[in-house]
């Protein structure tokens, strides 16, 4: 058995505890069930189950904030776009900082 510091890390990335975060705060917060929840991640899984597991777990939050009228599709787009040009011309190691100005 090794000790909890020899353990992997849950998350590979900041954006995947964020990822997981967001959905424990929607449930928390009633703006999306459990079972809607359970039902989203499992639908994205059996559609791309060769995907990363925390890719699975994003695509199942964006249909379930736009499923539930908490977002639409145009603005998940924008936001797609802006982390994209933030990635691009962001130097490796330094913090992506996206611009979501239309």
């Amino acid at each position: 058995m090794s000790a909890v510091g020899d353990a992997a890390p849950v998350f590979a990335a900041p954006w995947e505890a964020q990822a997981f975060a967001l959905a424990v705060a929607l449930q928390e917060g009633g703006l999306v069930t459990p079972g809607e929840w359970a039902a989203a991640l499992g639908a994205e899984i059996a559609r791309d189950p060769g995907a990363p597991y925390y890719r699975q777990w994003l695509a199942a939050l964006e249909s379930v904030v736009e499923r539930n009228g908490l977002t639409d599709a145009a603005t998940l787009e924008r936001c797609r776009t802006a982390w994209a040009r933030a990635a691009e011309r962001t130097p490796h190691g330094l913090p992506i900082e996206p611009d979501f100005a239309p």
